[in-house]
């Protein structure tokens, strides 16, 4: 089924314990497009970037089967740029420099092609230029998964509601679901967050997994150790990726589909990692995405005796 990615295609600048880049490509929209490109090729991207991104880029997303006509190439402007450092323990990191560029004005069309597109995947942008696309789309999709942080929450609360009610799945990370909950216990702030609209909550843990939510059931899957991890910068998004590429793959948004998605998603998010930018998710086969995800299997399979 089709998918709809709507996200930052970006240029980063990132420092970790292990290295540092120059300028890569970046931004939650490639990454999201790259990760459910390895799930199915009947997708679409809503964008911008200026005349300095490299149109191999471009033509890369293309050749995986990833429609582009919705990212504007602005002329005379440039892209999207973010640099940061991380810390030692690579769960905290220091913003060096945030330029915004071409998306401080970004009015995001939505090309007559798209419509009737039947999975949205919302990258983390500000939630007005998110309910947008969603009130540019003719019918409502299936699905509308949405990702956001606590910037928004600070400086965007009132949009943020707003664009809460209108999505099926919010994905956010445990302390994004604390600070909007106002809730310590992950489980009460799922609660208090799923009555503010979305069916779905998938609070990301990062190094300890992820936590599926609807109003009746909870289901986690944990993270794979890994022996490298070289750049956590943009997991969450490739994580996002894989999980709305399988539920589109699949077309089935029940709740036990949804457990083997979020595998599907954390399984991809492994192989971010372990590389810097997006290098790692260029040239992976099924091969090595089955046994990931057979690893993610085998890591909580196990019988147990009754012992009373």
């Amino acid at each position: 089924m089709s998918l709809l990615t709507v996200g930052s295609v970006a240029f980063d600048a990132i420092e970790t314990p292990f290295g540092k880049t120059d300028k890569i490509i970046g931004g939650a929209g490639t990454y999201i497009a790259l990760s459910s490109s390895y799930y199915t090729n009947d997708q679409k991207i809503v964008s911008v970037v200026g005349d300095d991104f490299p149109q191999a880029t471009l033509d890369d997303l293309k050749s995986r089967g990833v429609d582009i006509e919705g990212i504007q190439i602005k002329q005379g402007e440039k892209t999207f740029f973010w640099s940061g450092k991380y810390h030692n323990d690579m769960n905290s990191r220091d913003t060096l420099a945030t330029e915004l560029n071409v998306l401080e004005n970004f009015d995001p069309i939505v090309p007559e092609s798209y419509q009737g597109v039947e999975f949205v995947m919302l990258g983390n942008l500000a939630p007005a230029v998110q309910r947008q696309v969603i009130e540019r789309l003719s019918t409502r999709p299936k699905l509308i998964a949405m990702d956001t942080m606590n910037f928004w929450m600070d400086i965007a609360w009132d949009d943020l509601m707003e664009t809460v009610k209108m999505v099926d799945v919010l994905i956010i990370n445990d302390e994004e679901a604390r600070q909007m909950s106002g809730e310590y216990s992950l489980v009460t702030a799922a609660k208090k967050i799923m009555g503010m609209g979305p069916k779905y909550l998938i609070i990301k843990k990062g190094e300890h997994g992820a936590l599926l939510f609807d109003h009746d059931s909870v289901f986690h899957a944990p993270a794979l150790p890994l022996e490298s991890v070289f750049d956590p910068t943009g997991a969450g998004d490739t994580f996002a990726g894989g999980f709305i590429g399988y539920l589109a793959k699949s077309g089935d948004i029940s709740f036990e589909n949804m457990k083997s998605a979020v595998v599907a998603g954390s399984a991809m998010a492994s192989f971010c990692v372990e590389k810097f930018g997006t290098e790692a998710l260029m040239n992976l086969t099924q091969a090595d995405i089955d046994r990931r995800i057979n690893q993610f299997v085998k890591l909580t399979d196990f019988n147990m005796e009754t012992v009373i």
